[in-house]
């Protein structure tokens, strides 16, 4: 009897280091690979009526399933690929070619579980199991030293307990082959390309989806270019391909592994330099595993408007027209309108924009985390949900280690982390005329300012929709 598996690609779209893939091929005959674009994440909406899955995050998946599909191609499997509803498609797969099991890397929050949960429900009716493995975490959970549920309430004590203690697990190996899926199985189309404009954007360089592209990028900013080693001084930096590392998009869809990460910066620092810029990639890591563990500790509390707080919470705006505002770079705030032009247009955004954007939301415009936390699950291609929710959660003050007023001063902000202005005038041409860090204190100018720089506000940029005494 041939022993069949299907593996079941969802948010770790590679090859190296892919546990799923690993355990089906240790224990199966035949193996085949599927992923499914669900209808309900790329064509649904959040309750607040966005695309949950914006046209810039579908163009990257699909780039990702295409370089997939080659990879495997490649070394003699071939990848199946269905849309509609993950479950139904996944069980009748199953009955069709007779597997005994379903392999998959387990997700945590509550659209995924439903989704495997059901799957389960329905395959344990034909005797098929389903088999859950660990694709997302540098750290196993077996390994850290306390369960999840004592995962610490603040990321300091978190980062104390777990970085000198407990090793990273070296990344699994990449097959070498794969079997030959049977030739009657529809092999399935992938979805075409959406055009996008790309014509402005923030860099040299576009993001690409694939497991091949994220690769191709660390090494790039490890050993091609040695970016890693400025990286602490330059990872505040909002305009450009060099000041990060842009592997946030790669981990988000599971391109590259954490644990692959980890790898290349420890060989990186044996090999040419160790110093903070190389630890605090890893530092960023720690973050990444910190939200999930929160994410699986906390469960839906990440998304509901006191997040994890026990505490009251304001009484936030969800007044669209206001939101808008915020949304579509009407804010008259330098600072906040080129990073939200900046989204967009490309579907990113830098670390430092980000958390300026979603003060501004929150805590000048009062306006309800949860509009912008869902307008980033939409827009951003890097968007995890216990990292995006979690991120959230901590500028509302409703998440771990709570404060009420994670206030960030916007103009000061630009005037410090876009000293030259060049992010702003990059994406807000109309103020090129303002010279250098000039441009963030125009919603603080005076009347007098204004007409020497020839500028009417409402007319050639708009007036601040909110304004505090703090920024002058």
């Amino acid at each position: 009897m041939i022993n069949k598996a299907i593996v079941w690609f969802r948010n770790d779209l590679r090859l190296h280091d892919n546990e799923a893939l690993t355990e089906a091929l240790r224990v199966a005959d035949e193996v085949i690979p599927v992923f499914v674009f669900d209808q309900r994440i790329f064509e649904g909406q959040t309750s607040y009526g966005f695309d949950k899955t914006g046209v810039y995050r579908k163009n990257f998946i699909i780039e990702c399933i295409e370089d997939l599909r080659k990879s495997i191609d490649n070394i003699g499997g071939s990848l199946i690929v269905r849309e509609g509803i993950t479950e139904d498609l996944l069980f009748e797969l199953a009955a069709e070619v007779k597997a005994s099991w379903v392999f998959c890397n387990r997700e945590r929050t509550r659209e995924e579980v439903s989704v495997q949960d059901a799957l389960e429900k329905k395959l344990w009716t034909k005797g098929v199991e389903i088999r859950y493995s660990r694709g997302k975490m540098l750290y196993y959970t077996s390994d850290l030293p306390f369960p999840i549920t004592h995962t610490p309430d603040t990321f300091t004590s978190f980062r104390k307990e777990v970085e000198k203690y407990v090793p990273v697990r070296k990344p699994l190996p990449t097959p070498s082959v794969l079997p030959a899926v049977d030739a009657s199985i529809n092999r399935g189309d992938i979805p075409h390309l959406k055009p996008l404009d790309d014509s402005i954007h923030n860099a040299t360089q576009v993001f690409k989806g694939g497991e091949s592209q994220a690769i191709a990028q660390l090494d790039y900013y490890l050993w091609e270019s040695d970016n890693i080693k400025t990286y602490k001084k330059t990872r505040n930096e909002m305009l450009g391909w060099d000041y990060s590392s842009k592997i946030s998009p790669y981990l988000a869809q599971g391109c590259i592994s954490p644990k692959r990460v980890y790898d290349e910066v420890k060989k990186y620092e044996s090999q040419r330099t160790k110093n903070e810029s190389t630890y605090w990639l890893i530092f960023e890591l720690l973050w990444r595993d910190y939200f999930r563990l929160v994410g699986k500790k906390f469960g839906d509390k990440i998304f509901i408007p006191n997040g994890i707080s026990e505490e009251d919470t304001p009484q936030w705006s969800t007044d669209r027209t206001l939101f808008n505002i915020w949304a579509q770079a009407r804010t008259g705030v330098p600072m906040i309108d080129a990073n939200m032009r900046e989204l967009n247009a490309t579907g990113f955004m830098s670390n430092r924009g980000r958390q300026n954007v979603a003060s501004f939301l929150v805590n000048d415009m009062n306006v309800h985390w949860l509009m912008g936390a869902e307008y980033f699950e939409s827009h951003l291609i890097d968007y995890d949900p216990c990292s995006n929710y979690g991120n959230w959660n901590y500028i509302a003050g409703v998440g771990v280690d709570p404060r009420p007023d994670r206030w960030f001063n916007v103009v000061h902000q630009g005037k410090r982390y876009d000293s030259n202005g060049s992010h702003a005038h990059h994406w807000i041409p109309e103020l090129k005329d303002l010279s250098g860090g000039k441009v963030h204190d125009l919603p603080i100018m005076s009347k007098e300012e204004l007409v020497e720089y020839n500028i009417v506000l409402g007319k050639d940029y708009p007036k601040a929709v909110v304004t505090d005494k703090r920024w002058a």
